[in-house]
């Protein structure tokens, strides 16, 4: 394929789309991410798209949202070894709500095997991956549907989450950076996933690297309220994601990297307390780590959690 042709497809890729990873690009158009970096550059020298760390945008700050028919295309080898990896965090019997997205779908998945769970969820996708699991209770929240990504949004689905108690809530998002934590390109989307963190002892966020560094309209997140950030490992010429992974962890946030047995700055953070209502996590932080650190075990969580399905 001819530069001119490649260029092309990749400009068309990225106006689809909204943002791409170059492992994705580069997939696509069948050469190497060194080709698509240096396509990349070229378009970005024409002002027909913005560069990010692992990936492309189209330009003009922040990114704009994709919809799902493009998201559920991007980076699926990463969300399935993120959503491998987090799946490990829940244990049976558990309470815990999940947000709207393609990474926590895949999550989903793989929670349709842990008996006794209750996930509660605004997201058709996620109750839909978990609709014929035997031993798990699904409660869907109410609200508008958002037809974009599947999602219940509004005025009821924020009230149905009032008074909610859970262990943990898993999320995703747009965008994740360690000065404004993480965010998304949709107010009311925003809004949920915002009620969603008042009723989560622990806040888990599911983003692929290419979020890493992005910064997107709404913030849903704030860093400190983060517990752990479940990830990719950035490619080896992506400095700022890398370095994005660090200030993360040097404000707290336990890292889990998929494939990852030592990555760099593996040294311990100071545990942190959010100012949430009712128990938080107070868990060891750990640094930028393979595997994810000690957690509350289940006999643990019991005295704190409330189980739903007394109420």
């Amino acid at each position: 394929m001819f530069a001119a042709e490649r260029r092309q497809l990749i400009l068309e890729m990225v106006r689809a789309n909204g943002a791409v990873s170059l492992r994705e690009l580069a997939r696509v158009v069948q050469t190497s991410e060194v080709t698509v970096r240096r396509d990349v550059r070229a378009l970005e020298a024409e002002g027909l798209l913005d560069r990010r760390h692992g990936g492309a945008v189209l330009p003009g700050g922040f990114t704009r949202e994709s919809g799902f028919p493009q998201k559920s295309h991007l980076a699926t080898a990463e969300k399935t070894a993120i959503a491998d990896l987090a799946a490990g965090l829940v244990e049976e019997g558990e309470a815990i709500v999940v947000g709207a997205g393609t990474t926590t779908q895949e999550l989903a998945r793989r929670l349709a095997r842990v008996p006794g769970l209750t996930v509660v969820t605004n997201s058709l996708l996620v109750a839909q991956a978990l609709a014929h699991a035997n031993r798990v209770e699904v409660v869907m929240t109410g609200g508008t549907l958002r037809g974009s990504n599947y999602a219940l949004v509004g005025s009821g689905a924020e009230q149905s989450l009032q008074g909610l108690r859970v262990s943990k809530a898993f999320l995703s998002g747009s965008g994740l950076t360690a000065e404004r934590g993480l965010s998304t390109s949709n107010m009311l989307s925003a809004s949920v996933d915002r009620a969603l963190v008042q009723a989560a002892a622990e806040v888990v966020v599911l983003a692929d690297h290419t979020k890493l560094g992005t910064d997107t309209m709404f913030q849903t997140v704030p860093t400190d309220l983060i517990t752990r950030l479940v990830t990719d490992e950035p490619p080896a010429h992506d400095d700022r994601a890398a370095t994005e992974l660090q200030a993360l962890a040097d404000q707290g946030v336990q890292i889990a990297v998929t494939g990852a047995a030592n990555p760099p700055g593996g040294e311990q953070a100071p545990a942190r307390r959010a100012a949430l209502p009712g128990p938080r996590r107070g868990v060891p932080g750990g640094g930028l780590r393979g595997v994810l650190g000690d957690h509350p075990t289940g006999a643990e969580r019991g005295g704190r959690v409330a189980d739903l399905r007394r109420r």
